[in-house]
């Protein structure tokens, strides 16, 4: 049995879920709407190298790109309602501030 593809989805493996602990943290532990939503996009893109890695590693390469390219425009689409109901919420608080939101009437 060939361990090379092990041996990839181990480095790759351990290399996207570091990107995703990362991404989870931004989007905890920050109180900054932008920082929160670039967390959002490393989880993503922490799945996306995930699934190319088992896909690779199952030999369905074909099937691996078609869900990430399923999973890039899904987050395409959350980023723009994301950012732009940040955009109004500035235009309304004058602040990033996640805190703020709680005052938020309506």
């Amino acid at each position: 049995m060939n361990s090379e593809p092990f041996q990839l989805f181990a480095v790759f493996g351990i290399g996207a879920v570091l990107i995703l602990v990362i991404g989870l943290y931004c989007v905890i532990a920050t109180r900054n709407l932008i920082r929160a939503v670039i967390g959002l996009v490393l989880m993503t893109k922490s799945v996306t190298l995930l699934l190319i890695v088992a896909g690779n590693m199952v030999g369905q390469t074909a099937l691996a790109q078609a869900l990430v390219i399923t999973v890039i425009i899904v987050e395409v689409v959350v980023l723009t309602v994301a950012v732009g109901i940040i955009l109004r919420l500035y235009q309304h608080n004058r602040s990033l501030d996640a805190t703020l939101l709680r005052n938020l009437k309506g």
